[in-house]
């Protein structure tokens, strides 16, 4: 007899959902830790902004094309063996870029790093929605949308506190402990699957299950929306370090770094949509998330710091919001074929980071901060059209999991 689905409030979903927050917190800070150190990369190394840029996106890239592949190995092996081992690897890799000796170096262990990390977020989505109840799975989605938003904040002010007190080796070293503590404890609080079901996947099953995934009505608008959002979003926090280490505001490379505690706000916006979307339906709230984020945008043109830091928490806040729901709607909508969504999912919004957030770079260099705003307002324009599209689709018809 299969066993029934986990539901809130029971001691297996506080399980679950501390393994998925520290899924997300870790595999995020990881990811992350070298965001605030771009300014430093590009003194030590002689790089200017976009050639410093590619130490993230040359995690992010190689790490979107691992999760399509990361998915199909899920359905052989398991969600959460596959997860447990890519928490290890990366933590491993992390401690070696602490050492690394040249740029070239560092830049092909980042590039291993970012592969050995797809297999958390490649199967986090379909892990949670195989394991938890209907009712539960836009909670514990936000929950795990809301440890990488910590995990992103932690990473970054832990690498740009080290960077101030010993220099971006030491940011790594530490980075990679922690790491390994959290791959630790997720190993012991991971609950282990009840339903899930190993399957072999053939180019042949890969192929007809791409198809399904883009004959949806949503699906394929979800996958661009997760490219846009992650591409204006990486590109603002690439670069804001390099303004607000300039003048007038010459911030120290701690002081650069504390502005991604508001990721906390990231924590509980995420939280916050996942019961919005359960309560009235994503198609009502995601617009809305989406809207934020482009006034966001719009508040930090202007100089007074208030006003950044006031911008940048709306942008934030816009952000994990709407990356939360879009997440939960495909992992819902893609049904048998989760896993591969999910992938796909996170494939484009990788893809997003690696390529947009590179040509943020270009924005940086060539227009300043205003030249930034014009490029992700861009973006965000368009993810918001696109999500009004997405609000004039009805939900498909239920069948096992309601599809909303």
């Amino acid at each position: 007899m299969t066993p029934a689905k986990i539901q809130r409030g029971t001691p297996a979903y506080r399980r679950l959902s501390l393994s998925m927050l520290l899924a997300g917190l870790a595999t995020f800070a990881t990811f992350y830790c070298v965001q605030p150190l771009l300014p430093l990369f590009s003194r030590d190394f002689g790089k200017n902004a976009e050639e410093a840029s590619l130490v993230v996106s040359i995690t992010i890239g190689p790490m979107a094309v691992a999760l399509l592949v990361a998915g199909m190995v899920s359905d052989r092996v398991g969600r959460r063996p596959l997860m447990i081992a890519s928490l290890f690897l990366a933590a491993l890799f992390t401690l070696l870029c602490s050492i690394a000796n040249g740029w070239t170096m560092l830049l092909a262990l980042r590039l291993l790093v970012g592969v050995a990390l797809a297999g958390v977020p490649a199967v986090a989505m379909a892990y949670i929605v195989e394991e938890v109840d209907d009712a539960s799975v836009s909670h514990a989605m936000g929950l795990y949308i809301g440890g990488t938003a910590i995990g992103g904040m932690s990473g970054r002010f832990l690498g740009g506190f080290m960077a101030d007190m010993a220099g971006w080796q030491a940011a790594l070293a530490a980075t990679g402990l922690f790491m390994l503590i959290a791959a630790l404890a997720f190993w012991r609080c991971t609950p282990p699957s009840a339903h899930f079901t190993p399957r072999t996947v053939s180019f042949a099953a890969f192929r007809a299950g791409t198809a399904r995934l883009f004959r949806d009505r949503a699906i394929p608008l979800l996958f661009a929306e997760s490219f846009l959002l992650m591409g204006a979003f990486v590109s603002i926090y690439n670069y804001l370090g390099y303004r607000l280490s300039a003048a007038p505001y010459g911030f120290s490379q701690t002081l650069v770094s504390a502005i991604f505690i508001l990721y906390v706000l990231g924590s509980a916006s995420s939280t916050l949509a996942g019961t919005l979307a359960g309560r009235l339906g994503p198609r009502r709230v995601l617009w809305g998330f989406l809207l934020m984020m482009l006034a966001g945008i719009g508040i930090t043109v202007f100089a007074p710091l208030a006003l950044v830091i006031l911008g940048t928490a709306v942008v934030t806040v816009g952000f994990f919001g709407a990356h939360s729901i879009a997440s939960a709607w495909v992992g819902r909508r893609a049904r048998a074929d989760r896993a591969q969504g999910s992938s796909f999912y996170l494939f484009f919004y990788y893809l997003g980071g690696s390529v947009l957030g590179s040509v943020g770079g270009f924005a940086w260099t060539h227009a300043g901060w205003p030249g930034v705003a014009t490029f992700t307002a861009a973006l965000i324009a368009l993810a918001t059209l696109i999500g009004l599209q997405l609000a004039r689709i009805e939900p498909l018809p239920p069948e096992g999991s309601p599809a909303r």
